[in-house]
């Protein structure tokens, strides 16, 4: 116990035993972290890692499995043998020969749409026009489809009685073309020689009653089914001259960003060419068309108007159209009257002389301004893998390669 001193001085404090000092740690350096601690044998920093011995069948690259619960610990994935690589593979082909199968099947509704896409672009500037014109865009729409309903009807209006009447007058003719052949001695002897008679009699029974039902529904089938495309193709060319705008639109935001002022640049000339073209086309057609009434009247060629149509349909197809036209107002003129059939072998000769040389050049020379050689393979072509329709949109399609190739295929050629 301390004692205090009554003077007032400082108590006498008994020093006790100095503390412990506690360990500084010393400094570490610059070798330590190679160094073991206390916490680790030095013999095991002097061990190698053990290396991972590989197990077969296991990629080590993959990460280890991982408990799932309940359900144990699932496996490791399947690694990439020749097997999976192969199964993938057939996978593959027989995906895309599912595509290919579902194409074919389709093939006749999309060459549906391509008609109607291709009318659509022909078809658009008449609308724009209108709507320069102040008109706007769903009257413009109404209106350029009014027209081509109108043209529609004509000429089946123009076609159809025609071909009533001739086969009208075929059938009542039947029985007397008959009596004529019966009473040829010639056609008589054969016939009493080959026993016609009862062959045809034993052909009457019900199995050809029943084909010759499958060729009525046969043909009602093939009317229905033309009556069916037409009236699609129709519905969808309104469609997309509606929606023009807008699918253009859409289908220059797929393109990257980088490029789309040049893709669209392109495309626009593209679709001008297009119009341009089926203006020229329409154009050329109708005036064949109006010739070939004004000379049918001339000649007093039965049914005109008719035969007109015909030439202008025909004549839209390029390089064959208007000589399949002429063949077939020749062979009704001369069905007539054998000088009416050389009168209007020689009018087409001359006719054709002229579209080809004078008039065809000058207005698609300012339209697509494709070549002659370029164009007539293209039609060709076209008519082998579309008929009709391949040839009408051959040469469009050869003025939208052209173009691509003059401005993007051959100048990055020329940078190499």
């Amino acid at each position: 116990m301390p004692q205090h001193d009554p003077s007032g001085d400082e108590p006498d404090v008994t020093p006790g035993p100095p503390p412990a000092e506690t360990p500084q740690p010393a400094e570490t350096p610059p070798s330590a972290e190679a160094q073991p601690t206390e916490a680790q044998p030095a013999s095991s920093a002097a061990t190698p890692p053990p290396v991972p011995v590989p197990v077969p069948g296991v990629d080590p690259d993959e990460p280890p499995a991982v408990p799932s619960g309940k359900f144990g610990t699932p496996g490791r994935p399947l690694r990439r043998s020749s097997f999976l690589l192969g199964f993938t593979g057939a996978l593959g082909v027989l995906l895309a020969y599912t595509l290919y199968l579902g194409i074919r099947n389709a093939g006749g509704i999309l060459v549906l749409v391509v008609i109607a896409l291709f009318l659509a672009v022909g078809l658009n500037p008449a609308v724009v026009r209108l709507g320069r014109w102040g008109v706007p865009h769903g009257l413009a729409v109404a209106g350029v489809a009014l027209t081509v309903v109108l043209l529609l009807c004509g000429g089946i209006v123009a076609l159809v009685p025609p071909i009533v009447t001739q086969s009208g007058q075929f059938i009542d003719q039947i029985p007397s073309l008959l009596d004529e052949l019966r009473r040829n001695p010639t056609v008589n002897d054969l016939v009493e020689r080959y026993d016609v008679v009862e062959r045809v009699q034993g052909a009457a029974n019900a199995e050809t009653v029943g084909r010759a039902l499958g060729g009525v529904l046969g043909g009602a089938q093939l009317i229905f089914g033309t009556v069916f495309r037409t009236l699609t193709v129709l519905v969808l060319t309104i469609y997309f001259l509606a929606y023009f705008d807008k699918l253009r639109s859409l289908g220059y935001s797929l393109v990257p960003r980088s490029r789309r002022q040049r893709v669209q640049l392109i495309g626009d000339e593209i679709l001008a060419k297009v119009g341009a073209y089926m203006v020229g086309a329409l154009s050329i057609a109708v005036l064949a068309g109006a010739t070939t009434f004004v000379f049918a009247l001339i000649v007093d060629l039965p049914y005109p108007f008719a035969l007109a149509v015909v030439v202008a349909v025909t004549d839209l197809i390029p390089q064959i159209g208007a000589t399949l036209g002429a063949v077939i107002v020749s062979l009704v003129g001369f069905a007539a009257d054998l000088p009416t059939g050389i009168a209007c072998a020689v009018f087409f000769l001359i006719y054709q002389q002229v579209e080809n040389y004078l008039i065809y050049p000058k207005v698609m020379r300012r339209s697509v301004e494709v070549n002659e050689v370029a164009a007539l393979l293209a039609a060709l072509l076209g008519v082998a893998l579309l008929g009709v329709v391949g040839a009408l949109i051959a040469i469009p399609t050869v003025a939208a390669l052209q173009l691509i190739l003059r401005e993007v295929v051959l100048p990055r050629q020329e940078r190499r």
